[in-house]
């Protein structure tokens, strides 16, 4: 039950490199430069509900079991089949346009995704501290 909590963000590496990459337009990625996403997990054993807040208007939940095949969103709204895998205590899974995966480290929400250009892996790193 790690990941159960809400968590907002301290610090983000990465992102108007991955955004743009990914095809996030240009006034989107503006608004979220600097906005304080919260992300709330609800954890029961295997199963997840994953919900990011973008703005007091715009949120995304995901629903997953790990290890089984789920109806999953992108923020652009693109559907999707994923399976969510555990591994060493990270959550990972592959969207359309890039990987992601997301642990506890130092008591700390770190999401990491990774897409590729021609340039090579671009990567967003979220550190997020629990509320």
């Amino acid at each position: 039950m790690a990941f159960a909590g809400k968590w907002e963000l301290e610090s983000q590496q990465g992102y108007d490199e991955f955004c743009k990459l990914i095809g996030i337009p240009d006034d989107v990625r503006e608004k979220g430069r600097d906005y304080k996403l919260v992300t709330e997990v609800v954890q029961n054993g295997d199963e997840f509900s994953w919900t990011q807040f973008y703005t007091a208007t715009h949120s995304l939940t995901n629903k997953f079991v790990v290890n089984k095949e789920s109806d999953m969103e992108t923020i652009g709204g693109k559907k999707f089949k994923a399976t969510v895998n555990m591994e060493g205590g990270k959550l990972s899974v592959s969207f359309p346009n890039y990987h992601h995966t997301s642990e506890i480290s130092g008591g700390k929400l770190v999401e990491t995704s990774t897409a590729t250009s021609a340039k090579g892996p671009v990567v967003l790193i979220r550190t997020s501290k629990k509320i």
